[in-house]
């Protein structure tokens, strides 16, 4: 009787772990979590700075979003779009 209670039980958790897989992202999902995570500077959390960025990498998240904005700037300049508040 007691495999028979295993066995079930088994085949439920067995089907209630399979159907949270599906459900789950893609892996082109995922890795442009990543890419935006990288992007925004969280690559300098550590353990004892979670959630924030450490002090120790702030400056460096800050020039690298500075460098990101004017990468920016520079291609909706090279497109040919200008941003709506240099319009005159």
């Amino acid at each position: 009787m007691k495999k028979i209670a295993f066995a079930a039980l088994s085949v439920v958790v067995l089907a209630a772990s399979s159907s949270a897989f599906a459900q789950g992202k893609t892996r082109a999902e995922v890795y442009q979590e990543l890419i935006e995570a990288q992007a925004n500077g969280l690559n300098y959390v550590t353990d004892a700075s979670y959630p924030d960025v450490s002090p120790v990498f702030a400056q460096q998240v800050e020039q690298h979003k500075q460098a990101l904005a004017a990468q920016a700037a520079a291609n909706r300049v090279a497109s040919g779009s200008m941003p709506a508040d240099s319009a005159d």
